[in-house]
C-alpha cells in the first residue's frame, strides 16, 4: 500500500511547510536561506540553500519513482494516477497561489511532470514488451 504513495508529495509538502516559516530565512523568501557553505579548492565558496536542498531531495525521489514505474502490476496504474494528482496539485498551486510563483516551486512542478510522463511511458513500453513475449 505504501508503495503506491507518490513520493513527490514530500517536496510539495516541504515547500508549503517552508512557506509557513519552518525553514527560517527571510520573510519574503524562506528558500534562499543558506544551510551550509564549502570553500572549494579554487577558492570559490559554494553555498547550499534550503531551495537547492529541496530540489536535490525531489530529484532523488524522482529516481525512486522511476524505479517504481518499472513494475508491471495493477498497483502501478494507481501509482501513476496518484502521481498525476500530485502534478495537478503543483500546477493549481503554481497558478493560484502567489508564493508558489517561485523558481524552486516551478522546478519541483517540472520534476512532478517528468515523473508523470516518464511513468506512463515506461509502463506503456513495459506492457508492450510483455505482450510481445506472450505471442
Amino acid at each position: 500500500m505504501l508503495g503506491m504513495v507518490p513520493l513527490l508529495i514530500i517536496p510539495f509538502l516541504l515547500y508549503n511547510l517552508g512557506l509557513a516559516g519552518l525553514f527560517g530565512g527571510t520573510a519574503t523568501d524562506p528558500f534562499s536561506t543558506g544551510i551550509f557553505s564549502l570553500t572549494m579548492m579554487s577558492g570559490g565558496v559554494w553555498t547550499m540553500t534550503a531551495g537547492d536542498l529541496l530540489i536535490v531531495v525531489a530529484l532523488v525521489l524522482l529516481f525512486i519513482e522511476m524505479m517504481k514505474s518499472t513494475r508491471s502490476s495493477n498497483a502501478s496504474i494507481i501509482d501513476h494516477l496518484l502521481s498525476t494528482f500530485v502534478f495537478v496539485a503543483f500546477l493549481v498551486e503554481f497558478l493560484l497561489v502567489r508564493n508558489a510563483a517561485h523558481p524552486v516551486f516551478f522546478t519541483l512542478m517540472m520534476i512532478a511532470l517528468i515523473d508523470v510522463l516518464a511513468g506512463f511511458s515506461v509502463t506503456i513500453r513495459t506492457a508492450g514488451r510483455d505482450l510481445n513475449l506472450d505471442h
